[in-house]
Protein backbone atom coordinates (compact mmCIF):
# COMPACT_ATOMS: atom_id res chain seq x y z
CA UNK A 1 0.00 0.00 0.00
CA UNK A 2 1.17 3.60 -1.13
CA UNK A 3 -0.12 6.85 -0.59
CA UNK A 4 -0.42 8.66 -3.79
CA UNK A 5 -1.23 12.81 -3.30
CA UNK A 6 -2.13 15.12 -6.56
CA UNK A 7 -2.03 18.45 -5.74
CA UNK A 8 -4.09 21.34 -6.65
CA UNK A 9 -3.45 24.23 -9.21
CA UNK A 10 -1.30 26.78 -10.35
CA UNK A 11 1.69 25.63 -7.43
CA UNK A 12 4.44 23.13 -7.98
CA UNK A 13 6.56 20.75 -5.77
CA UNK A 14 3.79 18.78 -4.78
CA UNK A 15 6.18 16.83 -2.36
CA UNK A 16 6.31 19.65 -0.01
CA UNK A 17 3.20 20.63 -0.08
CA UNK A 18 2.31 16.97 1.42
CA UNK A 19 5.71 16.51 3.50
CA UNK A 20 4.17 17.19 6.92
CA UNK A 21 1.70 14.71 6.44
CA UNK A 22 3.40 12.19 4.75
CA UNK A 23 6.17 12.23 7.69
CA UNK A 24 3.93 11.73 10.09
CA UNK A 25 1.54 9.12 8.37
CA UNK A 26 5.13 7.22 7.92
CA UNK A 27 5.62 7.28 11.18
CA UNK A 28 2.75 6.23 12.73
CA UNK A 29 1.87 3.96 10.14
CA UNK A 30 4.87 2.93 7.84
CA UNK A 31 2.80 3.89 4.51
CA UNK A 32 5.38 5.13 1.93
CA UNK A 33 3.89 8.49 0.36
CA UNK A 34 4.75 10.04 -2.83
CA UNK A 35 3.57 13.22 -4.89
CA UNK A 36 2.31 13.42 -8.65
CA UNK A 37 5.11 15.40 -10.68
CA UNK A 38 2.42 17.27 -13.05
CA UNK A 39 3.40 18.08 -16.60
CA UNK A 40 0.81 21.48 -16.30
CA UNK A 41 2.83 22.91 -13.91
CA UNK A 42 6.11 22.67 -15.01
CA UNK A 43 7.20 19.97 -12.94
CA UNK A 44 8.25 17.04 -15.58
CA UNK A 45 10.27 19.36 -17.60
CA UNK A 46 12.46 22.19 -16.30
CA UNK A 47 10.78 25.69 -16.60
CA UNK A 48 8.19 24.42 -19.22
CA UNK A 49 4.95 24.14 -18.94
CA UNK A 50 3.61 21.03 -21.10
CA UNK A 51 0.59 19.48 -21.69
CA UNK A 52 -2.76 20.15 -19.61
CA UNK A 53 -5.28 17.81 -17.52
CA UNK A 54 -4.61 15.00 -20.03
CA UNK A 55 -1.19 14.96 -19.46
CA UNK A 56 -1.60 15.33 -15.51
CA UNK A 57 -4.45 12.30 -15.32
CA UNK A 58 -1.41 10.47 -17.42
CA UNK A 59 1.17 11.14 -14.94
CA UNK A 60 -1.49 10.07 -12.41
CA UNK A 61 -2.09 6.61 -14.29
CA UNK A 62 1.65 6.45 -14.13
CA UNK A 63 2.33 6.13 -10.88
CA UNK A 64 -0.62 4.03 -10.10
CA UNK A 65 1.13 1.33 -12.94
CA UNK A 66 4.08 0.90 -10.49
CA UNK A 67 2.44 0.31 -7.11
CA UNK A 68 0.01 -2.83 -6.37
CA UNK A 69 -2.54 -0.74 -4.27
CA UNK A 70 -2.66 2.92 -3.26
CA UNK A 71 -4.70 5.26 -1.80
CA UNK A 72 -4.74 8.37 -4.15
CA UNK A 73 -5.10 11.84 -2.20
CA UNK A 74 -6.63 14.78 -4.82
CA UNK A 75 -6.41 18.53 -3.39
CA UNK A 76 -8.62 20.87 -5.23
CA UNK A 77 -7.73 20.42 -8.95
CA UNK A 78 -6.24 17.14 -7.92
CA UNK A 79 -9.75 15.53 -8.11
CA UNK A 80 -10.08 16.72 -11.60
CA UNK A 81 -6.93 14.60 -12.58
CA UNK A 82 -8.49 12.00 -10.41
CA UNK A 83 -11.60 11.90 -12.84
CA UNK A 84 -9.87 11.93 -15.50
CA UNK A 85 -7.82 8.82 -14.96
CA UNK A 86 -10.77 7.04 -15.15
CA UNK A 87 -10.69 3.39 -13.38
CA UNK A 88 -7.23 2.00 -12.42
CA UNK A 89 -6.98 -1.71 -10.42
CA UNK A 90 -4.61 -0.06 -8.17
CA UNK A 91 -6.98 2.19 -6.24
CA UNK A 92 -8.14 0.64 -3.18
CA UNK A 93 -10.00 4.48 -2.08
CA UNK A 94 -9.76 7.98 -2.89
CA UNK A 95 -9.46 10.95 -0.37
CA UNK A 96 -10.67 14.44 -0.87
CA UNK A 97 -9.53 17.85 0.29
CA UNK A 98 -11.31 20.66 -0.19
CA UNK A 99 -11.73 19.14 -3.69
CA UNK A 100 -13.88 18.19 -6.83
CA UNK A 101 -15.81 14.80 -8.24
CA UNK A 102 -16.23 16.27 -11.39
CA UNK A 103 -19.12 15.00 -14.23
CA UNK A 104 -18.16 13.97 -17.36
CA UNK A 105 -17.82 16.81 -19.99
CA UNK A 106 -17.36 19.15 -16.89
CA UNK A 107 -14.38 21.14 -16.96
CA UNK A 108 -12.12 22.62 -13.95
CA UNK A 109 -13.16 26.24 -15.32
CA UNK A 110 -16.65 25.51 -15.07
CA UNK A 111 -16.82 23.81 -11.82
CA UNK A 112 -15.38 27.56 -10.45
CA UNK A 113 -17.33 29.32 -12.88
CA UNK A 114 -20.54 29.81 -9.80
CA UNK A 115 -17.93 30.60 -6.93
CA UNK A 116 -19.74 33.98 -5.52
CA UNK A 117 -15.68 35.05 -4.65
CA UNK A 118 -13.38 33.15 -6.90
CA UNK A 119 -9.84 33.12 -6.63
CA UNK A 120 -8.17 35.66 -9.35
CA UNK A 121 -6.36 34.05 -11.75
CA UNK A 122 -5.10 35.93 -14.92
CA UNK A 123 -4.11 34.67 -18.36
CA UNK A 124 -0.10 35.35 -19.46
CA UNK A 125 -1.13 35.59 -23.00
CA UNK A 126 1.22 32.58 -24.01
CA UNK A 127 -1.25 29.93 -23.14
CA UNK A 128 -0.77 29.94 -19.45
CA UNK A 129 -2.82 30.61 -16.49
CA UNK A 130 -0.89 32.18 -12.95
CA UNK A 131 -2.86 33.59 -10.08
CA UNK A 132 -3.37 37.34 -10.27
CA UNK A 133 -3.53 40.41 -7.97
CA UNK A 134 -1.71 38.45 -4.90
CA UNK A 135 1.40 39.26 -2.99
CA UNK A 136 3.10 36.81 -0.27
CA UNK A 137 1.02 38.76 2.00
CA UNK A 138 -2.38 38.17 0.28
CA UNK A 139 -1.44 34.77 -0.96
CA UNK A 140 -1.07 33.84 2.79
CA UNK A 141 -4.10 35.33 3.77
CA UNK A 142 -6.12 33.48 0.96
CA UNK A 143 -4.77 29.87 1.18
CA UNK A 144 -2.35 29.43 4.33
CA UNK A 145 -4.47 31.86 7.01
CA UNK A 146 -3.91 29.07 9.62
CA UNK A 147 -0.17 28.45 9.05
CA UNK A 148 3.13 30.40 9.92
CA UNK A 149 4.59 33.10 8.31
CA UNK A 150 7.93 31.22 6.85
CA UNK A 151 5.37 28.61 5.81
CA UNK A 152 3.20 30.85 3.79
CA UNK A 153 6.44 32.10 2.59
CA UNK A 154 7.59 28.81 1.34
CA UNK A 155 4.17 28.32 -0.37
CA UNK A 156 4.52 31.53 -1.95
CA UNK A 157 7.80 30.70 -3.42
CA UNK A 158 5.87 27.40 -5.21
CA UNK A 159 3.56 29.53 -6.74
CA UNK A 160 3.63 28.95 -10.53
CA UNK A 161 2.31 29.03 -13.91
CA UNK A 162 -0.23 26.54 -15.18
CA UNK A 163 -1.55 25.32 -18.76
CA UNK A 164 -4.53 26.83 -19.40
CA UNK A 165 -6.00 23.50 -20.83
CA UNK A 166 -5.28 22.42 -17.08
CA UNK A 167 -8.53 24.76 -16.65
CA UNK A 168 -10.19 24.57 -20.04
CA UNK A 169 -10.55 20.64 -20.88
CA UNK A 170 -13.63 18.68 -20.17
CA UNK A 171 -13.22 16.22 -18.77
CA UNK A 172 -13.91 12.60 -20.19
CA UNK A 173 -13.93 10.34 -17.66
CA UNK A 174 -15.15 9.67 -13.68
CA UNK A 175 -12.68 7.84 -12.20
CA UNK A 176 -14.15 8.57 -8.49
CA UNK A 177 -17.56 6.51 -9.69
CA UNK A 178 -17.88 3.11 -7.99
CA UNK A 179 -14.82 3.62 -5.82
CA UNK A 180 -14.67 4.53 -2.09
CA UNK A 181 -14.20 7.52 -1.08
CA UNK A 182 -13.92 9.98 1.96
CA UNK A 183 -14.19 13.87 1.76
CA UNK A 184 -12.69 16.22 3.92
CA UNK A 185 -14.27 19.14 3.92
CA UNK A 186 -12.30 22.35 5.14
CA UNK A 187 -14.84 24.30 7.01
CA UNK A 188 -12.43 27.50 7.26
CA UNK A 189 -11.07 27.52 3.42
CA UNK A 190 -11.10 30.74 2.36
CA UNK A 191 -9.86 29.89 -1.56
CA UNK A 192 -13.05 27.09 -2.21
CA UNK A 193 -16.06 27.83 -0.72
CA UNK A 194 -17.39 25.40 1.96
CA UNK A 195 -20.87 25.02 -0.49
CA UNK A 196 -19.19 24.04 -3.64
CA UNK A 197 -17.31 21.66 -1.12
CA UNK A 198 -20.05 20.29 0.46
CA UNK A 199 -21.88 19.77 -3.03
CA UNK A 200 -18.81 17.52 -4.57
CA UNK A 201 -18.59 15.28 -0.66
CA UNK A 202 -22.37 14.36 -1.36
CA UNK A 203 -20.79 12.86 -4.51
CA UNK A 204 -18.25 10.66 -2.04
CA UNK A 205 -19.09 7.69 -0.10
CA UNK A 206 -18.80 9.75 3.26
CA UNK A 207 -17.30 12.88 4.14
CA UNK A 208 -15.79 14.98 7.86
CA UNK A 209 -15.55 18.33 8.35
CA UNK A 210 -12.19 19.58 9.88
CA UNK A 211 -11.26 23.19 11.56
CA UNK A 212 -9.10 24.13 9.04
CA UNK A 213 -7.95 26.23 5.94
CA UNK A 214 -7.78 25.02 2.23
CA UNK A 215 -4.53 23.32 3.43
CA UNK A 216 -4.67 21.26 5.88
CA UNK A 217 -2.36 18.47 5.15
CA UNK A 218 0.36 21.87 6.10
CA UNK A 219 -1.73 23.20 9.25
CA UNK A 220 -2.98 19.71 10.58
CA UNK A 221 -1.15 17.00 9.32
CA UNK A 222 -2.75 15.14 12.63
CA UNK A 223 -6.02 15.56 11.22
CA UNK A 224 -5.18 13.97 7.84
CA UNK A 225 -3.36 11.43 9.10
CA UNK A 226 -6.25 10.37 11.53
CA UNK A 227 -8.46 9.83 8.61
CA UNK A 228 -6.30 8.33 6.55
CA UNK A 229 -5.30 5.35 9.60
CA UNK A 230 -9.82 5.28 9.83
CA UNK A 231 -9.57 3.81 6.03
CA UNK A 232 -6.69 1.49 7.01
CA UNK A 233 -8.94 0.12 9.91
CA UNK A 234 -6.50 1.43 12.71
Amino acid sequence: MELIFVHGALVRDGQWWWRPTADLLHERTGIPSRSVALPSCGETTPDQVTGGLAADAAALRAELDGVGSAIVVGHSYGGTVIAEAGAHPAVEHLLYVSSYLPDVGQSQGAIMSGESDPVSIGDNGDGTLSVSGYDATSFGERFLQDADATTRQQAWERVTAQSAAAFMTPTSADGWVGIDSTYLVCGQDRSTSVELQRFHAGRATRSVELPTGHHPFITRPDLVVEQVEALLGR
